[in-house]
């Protein structure tokens, strides 16, 4: 093996390239320092545990309030910069701004369109729940709406009862992303998606609260809350019941046949249909569209009627 001279060795380091020895040093990681302090991921477990609460009490009182079944689950609770919150809401959208009392800060609440229209289709008298537009709300639908967003911050404050008293105070019903600007863009917020389901219809009820405001006021989460979920208790499945049970349910006994399209153009006033229904089999009686019941179509006085002889297990 030959000894390099001096002379050799430094020609050989003259002719490196310059950023080979810029790759040997570590690279350094970017920070902003603009972010405010992050809540620990305990506490966020207690955050969602918090609204999973929230989305089973909303569901009830909105069944209650629409006179429809509406049902939510929670889809994410995520720490995010406002401004990605806002990229992911719809163009145009329907929000409200709320103040957090006595914490002063500010969140936001929003109701995308595809749950929004149908909510108004139901609160103006109609049944069609797959109603979409895209267009400004009236003022109309404003005053109808305000209604509808103080329900869902009465319940917001009630789920917050047991870890801060929080009053969720409104203000004005806002359409577009571009007009709300509560929160700075860079601030950092808790954002929390929640999807409900009215018939065919489904959208989402997003809500963005500031981390810097709920660190404030989670002293409380060690002591009270965590992350697994407990039963209701029989006060919280009084006050279910009682919301439901002025909800109306469609039942309909289902008795169906098939024709060929040569049999159906045969028909005419007189024609004797055969069911394909055998006479000892039971008829399916359906609750909103689902199998609930067993039993037979009889008389009730001057009404068709339907006896129930047997039940479908709840699943």
């Amino acid at each position: 093996m030959r000894q390099l001279s001096q002379d050799e060795i430094d020609t050989f380091f003259k002719n490196r390239p310059a950023d080979s020895a810029n790759n040997l040093e570590p690279k350094a990681t970017p920070f902003d320092f603009r972010r405010p302090d992050r809540i620990p991921k305990s506490q966020l477990r207690a955050i969602r545990f918090l609204h999973e609460n929230f989305v089973r009490n909303l569901a009830s009182s909105l069944t209650a309030y629409l006179r429809a079944y509406l049902s939510g689950n929670l889809v994410s609770v995520e720490q995010i910069p406002y401004t990605t919150f806002l990229e992911g809401l719809p163009p145009q959208t329907c929000m409200v701004p709320l103040t957090l009392l006595p914490f002063g800060g500010n969140a936001l609440l929003e109701i995308n369109p595809s749950l929004i229209y149908p909510i108004l289709e139901l609160l103006l008298g109609g049944k069609d729940t797959s109603a979409k537009a895209d267009r400004e709300l009236t003022e109309m639908e404003r005053h109808l709406l305000d209604r509808l967003f103080r329900l869902i911050a009465h319940d917001l404050e009630e789920t917050w009862k047991g870890v801060a008293d929080v009053e969720f105070k409104l203000d004005s019903v806002e359409t577009g992303r571009p007009l709300i600007r509560t929160l700075g863009p860079t601030e950092a917020v808790v954002a929390i998606g929640m999807e409900f389901h009215i018939d065919d219809a489904a959208g989402m009820i997003n809500l963005a609260m500031p981390s810097i405001t709920i660190k404030s006021m989670v002293q409380k989460f060690d002591q009270q809350w965590t992350a697994g979920q407990s039963d209701s208790s029989e006060a919280e499945q009084r006050r279910v019941l009682k919301l439901v049970r002025r909800a109306t349910v469609e039942v309909e006994p289902q008795l169906a046949s098939t024709l060929s399209v040569k049999d159906l153009l045969a028909l005419e006033v007189g024609s004797v249909v055969v069911l394909d229904h055998t006479v000892n089999r039971p008829v399916m009686g359906l609750a909103n569209r689902r199998v609930k019941f067993d039993g037979e179509v009889v008389c009730s006085g001057a009404h068709r009627a339907f006896l129930i002889e047997g039940m479908e297990a709840p699943e």
